[in-house]
């Protein structure tokens, strides 16, 4: 290691996967795939330079593909780099593939020996832990059941709770937590935060980009495998959503959707709220659907005012990103417009309508009171 602050050092590191083709066996295949012959190469990550310090929470972030698994089970020594080097310092547990050493016939309880074993712990010192890891997993009597009679999240709470109680000082994570049912998402993100303001190192594969603004420290962009940005989780998020939104319209700029949805909130104002007497009114939301041509208008009292401005949110890209698996064709999700009020009081109808082109695709009122100031 050539600096001993950093758990992983990974130098001008490349990996790359020979692409292996069926051998022609007739005169026909040999003629239509002449070219399967010569060895085909795909690369998966070029040139990866990072430094990860002892007790930082990194998320790798970026599109399915991308690389970030790769270089998590580079990390892991699973596989090994093609050209450059990848070091790691001090004692390291993965939870990469759900149920990755369980044995089906064994109990959960003589799994939870095997496994932790694996990970460099001593029979007296897995006695010492046992009942911390059943008490951690919830799985009570289902601990001396054979693990084949376990269900998908059971598995996930075993294995989560053997890699968390095994004292690693890197703790490597690939979207296994994506997996169970809140109550338990909960309680691991909990003791993630305690791993984490324990100094651990920890890195984590996730499109749950919720999750690791509040959870990182730190965030790395894999973009068509090249570090594209390094830092902030925020600043870094807001980067990987622009990026993919430019390359889902570039993909779709001939897309036209045969049935067009869209989402629509107003977000201010509030739906029965008394607002004081004031020049305008500030009137905002988001909206999201699968056209690129929507636009945003704004009546009041059934009175056409104008078309709403769009703006950046980025917050609402991600949520819809994580909850429908893609993203929004909205460049600009949001929308505001300031409407004048001046001298008007009583209560008033806001009207919101999206269209796309001459086609109405999604509506909303809301109804408000005015007053005099105090």
């Amino acid at each position: 290691m050539e600096n001993n602050q950093n758990a992983i050092e990974v130098r001008n590191m490349s990996k790359d996967f020979k692409l292996v083709f069926d051998k022609p066996t007739t005169l026909k295949e040999r003629l239509v795939f002449w070219n399967r012959e010569k060895p085909q190469w795909h690369h998966v990550l070029k040139n990866i330079n990072l430094d990860i310090k002892k007790g930082d929470t990194v998320a790798l972030v970026g599109t399915n593909g991308s690389g970030k698994s790769t270089l998590l089970k580079l990390m892991t020594k699973i596989l090994y780099p093609t050209k450059g080097t990848l070091e790691t310092q001090g004692k390291l547990t993965s939870l990469l593939e759900l149920g990755a050493g369980f044995h089906p016939d064994f109990t959960g309880r003589e799994n939870i020996y095997f496994n932790a074993s694996i990970f460099g712990l001593t029979r007296a010192e897995i006695d010492k832990r046992i009942d911390q890891i059943i008490e951690f997993s919830e799985l009570g009597s289902f601990i001396d059941n054979p693990v084949r009679t376990y269900s998908s999240g059971m598995y996930m709470r075993l294995a989560f709770s053997v890699a968390i109680n095994v004292d690693a000082e890197i703790l490597l994570i690939d979207e296994i937590l994506a997996v169970g049912d809140q109550h338990f998402q909960e309680k691991c993100f909990a003791k993630l935060r305690e791993l984490r303001d324990s100094d651990k190192t920890i890195v984590i594969v996730s499109h749950s980009l919720d999750m690791i603004r509040k959870l990182c420290t730190r965030a790395v962009w894999i973009y068509k495998g090249e570090i594209k940005a390094d830092g902030a989780p925020n600043e870094v998020i807001d980067m990987y959503l622009d990026q993919v939104i430019k390359d889902h319209a570039s993909e779709h700029k001939d897309y036209k959707a045969e049935d067009v949805n869209c989402i629509l909130t107003i977000e201010t104002p509030v739906e029965g709220e008394i607002k004081k007497t004031r020049d305008t009114l500030k009137v905002s939301g988001w909206e999201v659907s699968n056209t690129y041509n929507s636009k945003v208008d704004i009546y009041f009292d059934n009175k056409y005012i104008d078309q709403a401005k769009r703006t950046k949110r980025n917050d609402v890209l991600m949520h819809y990103q994580e909850a429908n698996g893609g993203a929004s064709m909205n460049v600009n999700a949001g929308w505001e417009l300031e409407i004048p009020t001046e001298g008007l009081k009583g209560e008033h109808k806001i009207f919101v309508k999206v269209s796309d082109g001459n086609t109405i695709i999604a509506e909303k009122e809301v109804k408000i009171n005015i007053e005099d100031k105090e």
